[in-house]
Parts: C-alpha cells; structure tokens; sequence
C-alpha cells in the first residue's frame, strides 16, 4: 500500500497535528519517499483529538475487522452490540440463514441505544428500551405502540439503518461511516486486493482457534501497528526469534490494496517459530514450509501466516495512549496435539527459561538480503512473558516488556481453549469533535 500525499491531505484536517503553528509541514516530512520520510508528528500519538478523527475516518469510515465470526455469534447469539471506531454498532443473525448484518445501534423513533455496547443478546426481536419499539433480526419495523392507525405512518420509512459488512476468510468486517444504501464505500474485494492471494493459501476460515489472549497495550495504535511491521528491533527485544528466522531475511510486498508487510524465511533446520523450530501441529497444505508471512490489513487486522498455524493480533484503540489488543492462534483442526510445543518468547519465558543473547543473532549464513531500496520486512510485536493474570484490574501494576531498554506496558487476560495451556504456543505480542456519520436517522 502506499500513500498519496494529495489524497491524505484532502482529508485529514492538518491543523490537528499542529494547531499552533505548520501542521502541514509536519505532514509533508512523513511523507517523503523511503529514505527520507520521518515519522509523524509526536501529536499523531498523543492527540485526542487526532484519535477522535481517527476513529471516524480510519475506523468507522474504512473497513474494521470486528472479529471472527465463529466467535461472534457462538453461544446461539442474535444480537451484539459493538463500537466499530466511534459508531455504535448491532450485529445480527437470523436463525433461518445465519448471515450477519450490521446496523446503527439507534432506534429510528428518538435515537436510543437499542442494546448497551459489549453486550449480546439470543431475542429473535430488538426491543428499544425507551420506548419500545421493536425489529426484526432484518432490521425491518416490527412494532411502534401508538402508531399502528396512523395512516401517514410508513413502516418500511423506519427500518433499521444497515451498515455494509463482509466476511473474509472467517473475519467479521464493517464499514460503519456509510449506509449500504449511499453506496459510498469501496468494497472490501477493493479494500483486502492484492493480500487475498497471500493469505487465501492458508485458508484461514477452516482453521480452528487453539489458543486467545487479550491484553491492553499502554501505547498508541500506530506504535503497536509500527512495531510489527519493523524487525529492527529483534536482535536486542527478541534474540531467541533470530535463532529460528533470520532478522534481515525476506522482503516487503508493494501491491494493491489496503494493506503493507512482507514475508521472512526460517532457518533451514526450522519447521515453524517455535522455541525450538519443532513442530507438533499438521502442517497446512499447499504453503512455502520455509516463509511466515507478516501483513496488517488497514486499519486493525494484523496476520502472521505460519506453515503450520496462522497469529492474528486485532488492535481496538480506546485513548491515544491506550489500546486493547486480541491475539489468537488457529490450527488444522485434525490434531489436537497443535498446542504442545514450548513457544518462543523473548527474555524469560513463562517457565524461568532465560533466552540466548542477541550476539547469537549475528554470522548467519543463510541470510537473504533485502532488494536495494527497500527496508527489512516487518516483525513481531513486543512480548512479554510475565505471568498469567485473571483479568486487569485498577489495583494491579502492570507486567513490562522483558527487555532493559523503556517500553510500552500492557496488562493481558488469557483466554484459551479448554485443555490449552497459553504457555505451550508461541507468544509474540505487539508490544474538535467527529462528524455525524453519513447516514442519519
């Protein structure tokens, strides 16, 4: 993916970066060539501001990864409330075809929340608690007490706004700035290009979640988002990785489509990143054994494709310098044995081993380098191995990175599979108001 500087500029109110003085300039410097270009602007990261466009321009207003929809509606789930950037949003399925459909989460009689967000619900209807109207799962007016010998009043006027939303390869995604009646948006055919025959081979949505824990990253989305996508870091933050996959291996993909990243080799004795390069899992048929593929679709999916297991880290940003991140591992579902082997982490894993030193990274013969012009591929987010804990609380500090140089704090949940230790796979981490949206009601 690359950015044009036009474009970006005809959207983004520069003044956000620097409301005091050129925030224009800032821009311009970050988007200069490769080589040349500078990070954005230190109030990119810090911004409220910023983060409040963002969540309408970047997350409601391109297409968000939500989830899995194997998770989404599990448990026999109708309904699920949601925020996809700053829209609150309501998924539903109906019981005689089980397709998912968005909508805005605002009854169409006075604008009230039809169901409190994070929470789901198995009604076959959606009842606003205000005043009690009521919907189908299709979004079509159900029942408006007080309405029904109005003979001005026209049911099919007062559906549910639908937001568009699209599967692929197993995840949920909505694009919550525009009615799928404005017809505004690209579709996400046009958003995902090129990435879908990187990742199609790995056929994701017939894998099996293993493996999921979910913690809170005290840093801004974009430092998570860059930290992946960058392997500078990995001989000092993650020497044992270079054991397994050479750091400057590999190459970045310049292709269409919403996306950036690249791929990186394993080392020839290497079957997978493991802690130790075995692997107990089946292999997935028809990958390259010696790639793991590193890519992020805009704006919060990140996909690390492995030949045995696919990681996905979804970023959900709750404050400039706050983001909630879910990581989830999916194997062939034809062995169970997929989770045994000890992971790779980096410092001291979860069992007191100590890893080896970064100086082990260096001399290697099967390094492949990267084609003039182009940066080394992105990498994994920062891990930590610290322990396990029931949930984050206000009370309990939160675990660092295991590393002696600064870096972001984050606090996790774990939530594995019933028999699945987390510790027996790998763990790698990625360390003025907004405008009403398009439709109305």
């Amino acid at each position: 993916m690359t950015a044009e500087p036009m474009a970006v500029r005809a959207v983004l109110d520069v003044a956000l970066l620097d409301p005091a003085g050129d925030g224009s300039a800032l821009l311009d410097r970050a988007l200069q060539p490769f080589g040349t270009s500078t990070m954005l602007p230190a109030s990119a990261y810090t911004s409220s501001a910023v983060l409040a466009w963002e969540q309408r321009h970047l997350f409601a207003g391109t297409w968000t990864c939500v989830g899995r929809l194997a998770d989404l509606s599990g448990s026999g789930v109708r309904q699920r409330a949601l925020l996809v950037g700053d829209v609150p949003t309501l998924l539903t399925w109906r019981a005689v075809d089980q397709q998912p459909r968005a909508y805005a989460n605002t009854c169409r009689h006075r604008g009230h929340e039809l169901l409190p967000d994070g929470e789901t619900s198995t009604r076959q209807s959606i009842v606003c608690p205000y005043h009690a109207w009521s919907y189908e799962l299709d979004g079509s007016l159900r029942a408006a007490p007080g309405f029904r010998d109005l003979t001005a009043f026209d049911p099919d006027e007062h559906r549910l706004v639908e937001l568009p939303l699209a599967v692929w390869h197993g995840w949920v995604f909505v694009h919550a700035a525009h009615g799928v009646d404005d017809h505004a948006e690209p579709g996400l055919a046009a958003h995902v290009a090129a990435l879908d025959r990187i990742v199609a081979p790995y056929s994701p949505a017939d894998l099996v979640l293993r493996a999921r824990h979910t913690y809170t990253v005290h840093a801004n989305w974009k430092v998570v988002t860059e930290n992946y996508h960058e392997c500078y870091h990995c001989p000092l933050i993650h020497p044992e990785l270079c054991q397994v996959s050479p750091p400057t291996s590999g190459d970045n993909y310049r292709l269409p489509g919403a996306w950036v990243g690249g791929s990186m080799d394993l080392r020839d004795e290497m079957a997978t990143m493991s802690i130790d390069g075995r692997s107990d899992a089946p292999a997935i048929p028809g990958v390259d054994p010696r790639n793991v593929e590193y890519v992020g679709l805009f704006p919060n999916l990140l996909i690390s494709a492995h030949p045995d297991y696919v990681m996905t880290h979804r970023l959900v940003p709750q404050a400039p310098d706050r983001t909630w991140v879910e990581c989830s591992w999916y194997f062939r579902a034809s062995d169970p044995r997929s989770t045994r082997r000890t992971p790779w982490t980096s410092g001291t894993s979860p069992t007191g081993r100590t890893g080896p030193r970064a100086s082990r990274c260096s001399g290697d013969s099967t390094r492949r380098t990267t084609a003039p012009g182009r940066s080394p591929p992105t990498k994994m987010p920062c891990t930590s191995s610290s322990s396990w804990s029931a949930g984050p609380t206000a009370a309990s500090p939160s675990p660092t990175c295991p590393s002696s140089r600064p870096a972001a704090r984050f606090v996790r949940t774990n939530r594995a599979a019933p028999g699945v230790r987390p510790e027996n796979w790998l763990t790698v981490h990625a360390c003025h108001g907004p405008p009403a949206p398009a439709w109305r009601l």
